[in-house]
């Protein structure tokens, strides 16, 4: 099945080199590389104040670290505003059995209802032992109740010992950063919009919807393998079964994703029954990059590939036998494929270049979470 979209489900930027002056909120981020911070500096800044947290023999100015320190974690693994994390209640609005923050309960606008946001299990269980400690709980007196611009000043003092820009190290830049961090880990957009509280896009038109549910689901599955990747494959698309076609020793599975594209895979009768798909099960598609094939064009080419996307060229890595290219397709989403150098040499590819991302349906392989 191709994977165009319906009209419905088109996120309008970066459709195109035609429309120029409309970026995506994908492609905004993507193109200014010094105004956040990447994942291997977050977790340096991270460490820096773990350090700094534990650093005073003086309870009470190590509590008033540790609240700091807790306002960061909860920043930085959640996208929160600053405002929305000083105006929340750790004890209430933390549900550690679901490991879900609850943002928006106090000083909610009228017509918008509190925004739930996943967090990891490891964060949960350490917030939930921070909580627990008696003089930390008695510190807080049920609320963060920090000036604002104390907690800035600390950030930035972090960023700074670290060697950073101060400014990257602010809430704001946090924030941007954890929404970098997601997407570049191919979280869909319309999910990661969520999470930090934007609008997002209609999502698809068809029968096949997405619930509130479905979505912290995908998010559950993303941390779980943020955290410990168990798989070598690059590329991974969410979605739900749209369509099952049962031949006499293989099936053909469509899904459609969160972002409104379609997507095809080609399993066998056994791993059909084994894995017991159904149309609107949600379930995560991977690829391994070996397996995309790129071309340049402007229109989509003619070939029997099944599943073709239709993107620009982000990043080239070149080394001496292989080179990978990172491909930015409109929701967000980034596709890697893994070339022979000699091959990239032939393809003669550079960065910003419209391309097609091809892969056939046999190559697509299908995991429940």
């Amino acid at each position: 099945m191709r994977s165009k979209k319906g009209d419905a489900t088109r996120i309008k930027p970066h459709q195109s080199k035609s429309a120029p002056d409309s970026p995506s909120h994908a492609r905004i981020i993507a193109a200014v590389p010094s105004r956040y911070l990447d994942p291997v500096q977050l977790h340096r800044l991270e460490q820096a104040f773990r350090r700094w947290a534990q650093a005073p023999r003086r309870a009470d100015i190590r509590l008033s670290r540790q609240r700091i320190l807790l306002i960061f974690l909860l920043i930085r693994y959640t996208g929160a505003k600053l405002k929305e994390v000083l105006a929340m209640n750790p004890f209430r609005d933390i549900d550690h059995k679901r490991q879900v923050v609850v943002y928006g309960r106090a000083g909610t606008r009228p017509g918008r209802s509190p925004r739930e946001v996943q967090i990891p299990e490891t964060l949960s269980g350490e917030l939930r032992e921070a909580l627990a400690d008696p003089a930390f709980r008695e510190s807080l007196d049920s609320l963060f109740k920090v000036d604002p611009g104390h907690v800035r000043r600390k950030f930035y003092e972090r960023a700074a010992a670290c060697g950073f820009p101060k400014e990257l190290g602010g809430p704001d830049a946090i924030r941007k950063s954890r929404a970098v961090e997601l997407m570049q880990n191919n979280l869909p957009l319309p999910v990661v919009q969520r999470i930090l509280g934007h609008s997002t896009p209609n999502l698809t038109a068809s029968f096949v919807s997405f619930s509130d549910d479905d979505m912290q689901r995908v998010t559950r599955f993303f941390l779980e393998k943020e955290s410990r990747r168990t798989t070598s494959a690059r590329n991974a698309f969410f979605g739900k079964i749209s369509a099952i076609h049962k031949g006499d020793i293989q099936s053909r599975v469509e899904l459609v994703t969160i972002g409104g594209y379609h997507l095809a895979s080609m399993i066998t009768n056994d791993s059909l029954s084994r894995l017991g798909l159904k149309i609107g099960m949600l379930i995560t598609a991977e690829v391994k990059a070996p397996w995309v094939i790129l071309q340049k064009a402007e229109k989509e080419p003619r070939c029997s590939a099944d599943n073709l996307f239709q993107g620009t060229i982000e990043r080239i890595i070149r080394g001496k036998v292989t080179t990978e290219y990172r491909v930015l397709i409109a929701d967000g989403t980034e596709v890697c494929s893994l070339v022979t150098s000699d091959t990239s040499r032939r393809l003669d590819l550079r960065e910003q270049d419209p391309v097609w991302a091809m892969f056939t349906s046999f190559s697509v392989v299908l995991h429940l979470d």
